[in-house]
């Protein structure tokens, strides 16, 4: 499973916080675009060829860009390779966020297996859950423990970020043990809106609610 953190981007830019979260949202898109562009030889972009590549319009590209001090010349566009060098390091910073996974189900399980998160910055080192099937045991050599154990493992870890893909009936329950533990910032794989204190930061990406803005959609074709 390849997961692209769309919606969970990492930085240490301090201009971060005065970037507005849909700017965020498009910036893996333009990176991805140069990137093909590069690939088939192309040295320079302009805003209205990386909206044709993209689908994004132009204008929204150009200001976007400037919150990344990201400008182009005139007649000649944007420099590919300085793009690609600016939103990679903005984006994807060469620190990687040490994490954990509560939640050993299907999707918990799948994210473990997906080796490509780090490279995006977040490496998962352990996993919680209460089956005692599967406590004590690895998965893509990240191993498994019990939920109980928790305070211990946390303790002196440097891991500060968990990600919850728990059933929704638990999910608030072992959001506040996270967080009473020490985690600070959440990646919510479940269709909970959990509630936590205004100093932990959370991130949703609910796969069934994408579903349902697909079907309906879809069925308004």
């Amino acid at each position: 499973m390849y997961v692209i953190l769309l919606n969970m981007v990492p930085s240490n830019n301090k201009n971060i916080d005065k970037i507005p979260e849909p700017t965020l949202r498009r910036l893996p898109w333009y990176l991805s675009g140069i990137k093909l562009m590069k690939v088939r030889g192309e040295n320079y972009v302009s805003s209205t060829a990386l909206s044709r590549e993209t689908g994004i319009d132009a204008s929204k590209i150009v200001k976007d860009l400037s919150y990344v001090n990201i400008s182009g010349r005139t007649r000649v566009g944007y420099d590919i390779d300085e793009m690609i060098s600016v939103l990679e390091e903005f984006l994807w910073p060469k620190k990687v966020h040490k994490a954990y996974l509560f939640g050993v189900g299907n999707l918990g399980a799948a994210l473990l297996q997906d080796s490509g998160l780090k490279q995006f910055g977040l490496e998962i080192v352990g996993a919680f859950d209460v089956n005692k099937n599967i406590i004590g045991k690895s998965i893509n050599g990240i191993p498994v423990y019990d939920i109980a154990s928790l305070s211990n493992k946390v303790k002196n870890s440097g891991v500060e970020i968990g990600v919850l893909t728990v059933p929704i009936e638990v999910a608030q329950s072992v959001t506040d043990n996270m967080v009473e533990n020490g985690i600070k910032g959440v990646w919510n794989f479940t269709p909970f809106r959990i509630r936590v204190p205004e100093n932990i930061v959370v991130q949703n990406t609910s796969l069934y609610a994408h579903l349902a803005v697909m079907f309906n959609r879809l069925n308004n074709i």
